[in-house]
């Protein structure tokens, strides 16, 4: 799948309702910071630790 990223000004109504328009077509998907974070989890790019001084342990580490 293609990744388009757009720039425009949100305070520009133009820019805001011609992407809303795109987006009720159904052709294009918008991806959220929610979506991107979930599918990190999904595929594994998660760590988790038992407390900050443990997470700075592991740090060293590497």
């Amino acid at each position: 799948m293609a990744e388009i990223t757009l720039k425009y000004d949100a305070r520009n109504s133009l820019a805001k309702k011609t992407l809303d328009y795109i987006l009720k077509l159904g052709v294009f998907k918008k991806v959220t910071g929610i979506d991107e974070a979930l599918e990190d989890e999904k595929k594994g790019r998660v760590t988790s630790h038992a407390s900050v001084d443990d997470y700075f342990k592991k740090m060293k580490l590497n």
